[in-house]
């Protein structure tokens, strides 16, 4: 049977995605798993769960924002990706020893196009002590054109994922100023799918699983420009050295699990992040929202 694993949207974070693909991790196991992009990213779940799809690859703040509204949720997690933030702060100014105090007086334009960075940045802010009134928030504006008003002296700072980042750092117009995977585990990139979906193909889940884990120390294993050059085709539109660039950002920041067990604190963080800014009320638990039997097996088995 066929597997309509749905993509998110296209970036490069979710470069481990693209990785199975060439690296034809899913063929190894017998599946037949061929990818279907979302409408939009608001979208992913709501077209899971119309059949359309059989698995998607998105955040597991829908994940909970879906448990929230709906304590029956059936929708869950079963294998981790991206374990920590892959967005990255940028200003006009050098600021190599930077805190979030630093963006008291600031104008910072945040990211519209998904509302999980800034849901983690606004966690950040609180736990330095920094509330929203004291930064000059800026929102409603894509990362392409936030780049471009940093670079006209608009705002001061601006919240980018790659290669939007590295883009900035190559014309000189910009620095790093926090990558927001330093602040540790931020459960971010799951494979899921409904408790429905596991319950009566069970085997295809073990199996896609054992695909992503098997991609995931491929990953590990091997250095940044060898990544790039794997999953090259799949963003034509990057040139290689930015697109190695930013995968080794990522690699030294840590964002891919070497394993594909979702974190508990990372899942923790992410819920209190929402928690704190109204996105959710409920606290659901853990297991409400994953389902890791299947990653734990695969990571017990012999290599």
């Amino acid at each position: 049977m066929p597997i309509t694993l749905i993509e998110n949207f296209r970036a490069v974070f979710y470069s481990p995605f693209y990785a199975a693909m060439a690296l034809k991790a899913y063929e190894q196991e017998g599946l037949d798993v061929r990818m279907q992009a979302s409408p939009a990213a608001h979208q992913t779940l709501s077209t899971l769960q119309s059949g359309a799809g059989q698995v998607s690859w998105g955040g597991p703040m829908r994940l909970l924002h879906a448990r929230d509204q709906n304590p029956a949720s059936t929708l869950v997690a079963f294998c981790e990706v991206v374990g920590r933030d892959p967005f990255y702060l940028l200003g006009r100014e050098a600021k190599p020893n930077f805190h979030m105090r630093d963006l008291i007086g600031q104008r910072l334009a945040v990211v519209s196009e998904v509302p999980t960075p800034w849901y983690c940045l606004q966690h950040d802010l609180r736990l330095a002590g920094v509330a929203l009134t004291q930064v000059k928030v800026e929102e409603g504006r894509t990362m392409a054109e936030n780049a471009a008003r940093l670079k006209a002296g608009e705002v001061d700072v601006i919240q980018v994922f790659e290669p939007l980042a590295q883009n900035i750092v190559d014309e000189g117009v910009g620095h790093k100023w926090y990558a927001a995977a330093s602040r540790g585990p931020t459960t971010y990139t799951t494979l899921n799918t409904t408790r429905e979906f596991i319950a009566r193909e069970p085997d295809t889940v073990l199996k896609m699983t054992r695909a992503m884990y098997r991609t995931e120390q491929w990953i590990a294993a091997h250095d940044a420009r060898a990544f790039a050059e794997l999953i090259a085709s799949f963003l034509p539109d990057i040139p290689i050295n930015t697109l190695t660039a930013g995968i080794a950002g990522y690699k030294a920041g840590g964002i891919w699990n070497v394993n594909p067990i979702q974190q508990r604190a990372g899942l923790d963080w992410l819920r209190e992040a929402m928690i704190g800014c109204g996105a959710i009320r409920a606290k659901p638990a853990y297991e409400d929202v994953a389902d890791m039997r299947f990653a734990q097996r695969v990571v017990q088995e012999p290599a």
